[in-house]
């Protein structure tokens, strides 16, 4: 049965496998992102699956307009992807500005709060499910990624509330592992990182062993579409034993 998923950060990367996934499932898609362009050509090519608004997620209000074009275009919402994230200050503790911290916080967590408040009353019409996407730095320690590591914890605490006191929504943080994206790009010209942590996401690169946005797109998109009632409050990573049954 089709469903429909509200996706962020969908222009690129892993939230465009995503939406890409979605759609070759035959599920309609709500997408945001900044970059409208992409937005506009998956609109165009498959114009009674998508749906979409581009804007800032800093934007608070964004949110309750999202919900809107849902249920405004396809009589719902069943289910959210919470992709959206920057990667930025790389630096020490002891160096990265606070503000710096603040605009990473207020792009990775506070505006995922601000959605998650959003969407809350469509998900409990629909006892539909939240998938955020979390990062292995959640739970281990990179050298200069404080902000990004913290901020991605904050995520999975707030996954794990929202499953506790939700109890008709599924909410699941996940660690989609190393994917070939921008963020790769970005990791790889860092001259901030730890020099041995650093080499080993250059080595990932080199021997071709980043996962596609392709395969971790279809993955998600068949998470947040089984609603899986056991996945809720839980973090996991993607290519645990877990959620091989989700794998393409």
């Amino acid at each position: 049965m089709s469903k429909v998923i509200l996706v962020t950060g969908a222009s690129r990367g892993i939230g465009l496998g995503i939406a890409q996934a979605l759609i070759a499932a035959k599920h309609k898609v709500v997408l945001t992102a900044r970059n409208a362009a992409s937005l506009e050509k998956l609109k165009a090519e498959n114009p009674e699956q998508v749906a979409f608004l581009a804007g800032d997620i800093t934007d608070y209000s964004i949110g309750e307009k999202l919900v809107s074009l849902a249920e405004s275009t396809f009589g719902g919402l069943d289910g959210v992807v919470v992709n959206h994230g920057v990667l930025e200050p790389v630096k020490k503790l002891a160096e990265a500005p606070v503000e710096e911290w603040k605009t990473l916080y207020d792009i990775n967590v506070f505006s995922g709060v601000a959605l998650a408040k959003a969407v809350i009353p469509a998900l409990r019409k629909s006892k539909g499910m939240i998938v955020w996407i979390s990062s292995g730095a959640s739970t281990n320690v990179y050298k200069s990624w404080g902000a990004y590591g913290s901020s991605k914890a904050a995520v999975n605490s707030l996954s794990m509330h929202l499953a506790a006191e939700e109890t008709d929504i599924i909410s699941f943080s996940l660690a989609p592992g190393v994917v070939a994206t921008d963020m790769q790009v970005q990791i790889r010209a860092s001259d901030q990182m730890d020099p041995t942590q650093h080499s080993k996401f250059k080595e990932l690169h080199k021997t071709d062993m980043l996962l596609t946005t392709d395969w971790v797109g279809k993955v998600v998109a068949n998470i947040v579409t089984k609603q899986d009632k056991e996945l809720s409050g839980k973090y996991l990573r993607i290519n645990g034993p877990e959620l091989a049954s989700y794998a393409p």
